[in-house]
């Protein structure tokens, strides 16, 4: 059984750590809220875009014209996986859930034969996946200095997909993110983004061929496609800055709670210890009295 100094040591040591994770909680709240507003600030600005790009790639088709971006290079043996986690743990289950994604997604490529490669953004993606995939691995984008998430961020990680993609190391590209759903549900995503792919059209939605393109269908659609890909770069960055605060806020109240029910606990056992102190020293009293 402790001693009543272990105890109060034990009560005092998870004081500390509630105040901290208090702190970590009120923090990611107040990041959660820029982070949120800028998420879905993205997301209209993205599906107008992909809207446009999907009318344009069902107008051109598999036009000899068609852009390679959109073509392909007529194989899909190679496979680029980009798996976007946080710089940071302390997170819940955040980056657990996407790297699960990954993993799937690897084993079954491996198991149809396939040749994998793999691009890790964030320290924690790569953390968890190099034990068992580190021969797999071609490039890391390390964020820990970025400050402000912005575009320019993004568009350095379409920049370098579309060079390797130009010389030929891959043919299909895929990334992986969670979706800001709310501060409790972040949801995993695994979205293809060369070659371009597009949702059918809903019926009775407007069709893309009801406008006319100036130079060409065919250039207009060359010209947005590396741009459509930054773009949905940004916007799973911009997700998972979100779905990250979240996660975060979500465990540090968590783990504020159950510090405080440890505290409880602890405390009630420390009177019970202290009680039984002083009943032995009554007892002891009461008997030396009583020899007298």
């Amino acid at each position: 059984m402790p001693s009543l100094k272990d105890l109060k040591n034990r009560i005092d040591s998870v004081k500390s750590t509630r105040k901290i994770t208090k702190a970590m909680q009120m923090v990611a709240a107040a990041k959660l809220r820029r982070a949120q507003d800028a998420a879905e600030s993205a997301r209209p600005y993205a599906e107008r875009m992909q809207a446009v790009m999907s009318g344009l790639a069902a107008a051109v088709g598999a036009s000899e014209g068609a852009p390679r971006l959109l073509a392909g290079t007529g194989s899909n043996q190679v496979h680029m996986l980009v798996v976007m986690t946080s710089e940071r743990g302390l997170c819940g289950g955040f980056n657990s859930t996407i790297v699960r994604a990954a993993r799937l997604k690897i084993d079954a490529l491996l198991a149809e034969g396939k040749t994998v490669k793999i691009i890790t953004v964030g320290k924690k993606g790569r953390e968890q996946l190099k034990r068992d995939y580190k021969q797999y691995f071609v490039d890391h984008v390390d964020m820990s200095g970025v400050k402000k998430l912005g575009y320019d961020d993004a568009a350095g990680i379409a920049d370098d997909l579309l060079a390797r993609y130009e010389a030929g190391e891959f043919d299909v590209c895929t990334i992986f993110f969670n979706k800001f759903l709310s501060v409790i549900s972040q949801e995993p995503q695994v979205k293809q983004i060369i070659p371009a792919t597009f949702e059918a059209p809903e019926e009775g939605a407007e069709s893309g061929a009801l406008y006319d393109y100036e130079p060409s269908e065919e250039g207009v659609l060359a010209d947005l496609l590396p741009r459509g890909i930054s773009t949905q770069i940004f916007t799973a960055l911009l997700e998972n800055g979100a779905s990250e605060e979240g996660a975060r806020m979500t465990a540090m109240d968590n783990a504020t709670r159950n510090a405080g029910e440890m505290i409880e606990k602890l405390t009630i056992e420390f009177n019970r210890s202290r009680q039984a102190v002083i009943t032995n020293e009554l007892i002891e009293i009461i008997s030396g009295a009583e020899a007298l």
